[in-house]
């Protein structure tokens, strides 16, 4: 569930920069690059801070909730 919303939220926000970029003023893609950027550093260090923003909103990660329903069998 964690990385589905990551991903949404992600593709959200560069959709939104890029509609913003054609029709309000082009210096939106700066954000778009902003995401792209945060995207690659967290591929290559495994961290994420929007990961830990969602987990502190609540959200948890599919592995921890399928361990959690395993172990309960």
């Amino acid at each position: 569930m964690l990385n589905r919303v990551i991903r949404g939220i992600a593709g959200t926000f560069i959709l939104i920069s890029l509609l913003l970029a054609v029709y309000v003023n082009i210096n939106w893609l700066w954000f778009t690059a902003f995401v792209g950027v945060n995207l690659l550093q967290s591929s290559i260090t495994r961290w994420c801070l929007m990961e830990d923003i969602l987990k502190k909103f609540g959200i948890k990660d599919e592995k921890v909730q399928n361990q959690k329903s395993a172990s309960k069998i």
